[in-house]
């Protein structure tokens, strides 16, 4: 009876009565006589008070001895729609706003607490909603600064309420000035050499800032021509015999990729592509991981199929690895530079 009367009286009780999903992010509760928990929100069948006791996480009910129920699996994959719904609509708030709508409003928006609401669309996007807003507003700076006008004009259309705060961090989002990114890269001095390696030809960039690009390929005209899609105005040096020594550092990446590449890169991509990348440079050689893996090793575990975009998007082969990613069940999946090429450097890695 005594625990009837402390379980009737604790708070997360009036949660469970209210089925309130708020307090879904909060706690479960688990019912003694059944062996399984549920989340505060569940449409189950309310217990006796004296059958309940509360866990912080699920995964502390399961270490407890308790299961899911199945309302309790059904009542997931709704939430996971519920929440999926919210963030759509908030993603579209953020997108058509001239400025950045607070934590707050976005939160009211959802009927969600700002800290839950937080911790929602992280998980379903894989960036914080400042995060989110801040690749929307590069996004459309760099449409702006592609259609012409004066910088400033594109910096303040974008969402940005300062000249000064966006030029202090132009460089990380564009990868190079604002003026020379509306020029096509125009300015921007990038050297370039085509070699051979056992996988076929290798093309490799590297501008002020480090190595921004290692493509492989059968064709080296068509690797140039990628290379220039990438920086229409950029003056691209090839044909240097001092640059030669670059390339070789890299066709030994590609024969012996365990070995790593101990040069300075030029990463270039939005917040979340830079986490899933940074992610990828972690795998030790010899060893794989899935793209589900990668999803909650960046703390967004629903974002599996962003992080298969972000690894499709790499302009690095090998330096960043994105040949170490597979499939759940350890098969190989697709891979920018072909299957077979993957195939060969994890075995390759393997072998060592």
């Amino acid at each position: 009876m005594k625990n009837s009367v402390t379980t009737a009286t604790d708070p997360r009780w009036a949660a469970v009565q209210a089925r309130d999903p708020a307090a879904d992010a909060q706690f479960v509760y688990a019912v003694k006589t059944t062996g399984v928990y549920a989340r505060p929100s569940s449409a189950a069948r309310l217990p006796q008070p004296q059958n309940v006791e509360f866990f912080d996480t699920p995964a502390a009910a399961e270490a407890a001895g308790y299961r899911p129920s199945r309302r309790a699996v059904a009542d997931q994959t709704a939430l996971s729609a519920q929440h999926a719904a919210l963030v759509a609509t908030a993603c579209r708030q953020i997108e058509a706003s001239d400025g950045l709508p607070s934590l707050q409003e976005l939160a009211t928006q959802a009927r969600l607490s700002p800290f839950h609401f937080h911790r929602v669309f992280k998980s379903v996007t894989g960036l914080t909603p400042k995060g989110y807003a801040d690749a929307q507003r590069a996004r459309k700076l760099r449409a702006q600064l592609g259609r012409g006008g004066t910088v400033t004009e594109a910096i303040y259309s974008a969402g940005f309420n300062s000249s000064s705060r966006f030029y202090e961090a132009a460089d990380q989002r564009l990868g190079m000035t604002a003026s020379d990114y509306r020029a096509g890269g125009s300015g921007t001095a990038i050297q370039f050499a085509v070699g051979a390696s056992s996988l076929g030809a290798i093309l490799v960039a590297e501008s002020p800032r480090g190595v921004c690009a290692i493509l492989l390929g059968d064709d080296p005209d068509a690797l140039a021509r990628e290379l220039q899609d990438m920086f229409p105005q950029a003056q691209l040096v090839g044909d240097d015999a001092a640059f030669a020594q670059r390339v070789a550092q890299v066709v030994g990446l590609i024969e012996a990729p365990g070995l790593g590449l101990q040069l300075p890169l030029d990463v270039r991509g939005t917040a979340f592509q830079e986490r899933v990348w940074q992610a990828l440079r972690d795998i030790p050689a010899g060893s794989t991981a899935s793209y589900a893996e990668i999803a909650a090793r960046i703390g967004a575990p629903n974002a599996f199929r962003a992080v298969a975009q972000a690894c499709g998007a790499n302009r690095l082969a090998v330096a960043i690895p994105c040949h170490r990613v597979v499939r759940s069940d350890g098969g190989l999946s697709g891979y920018r530079w072909g299957v077979e090429r993957k195939r060969s450097l994890l075995e390759r890695e393997a072998a060592v």
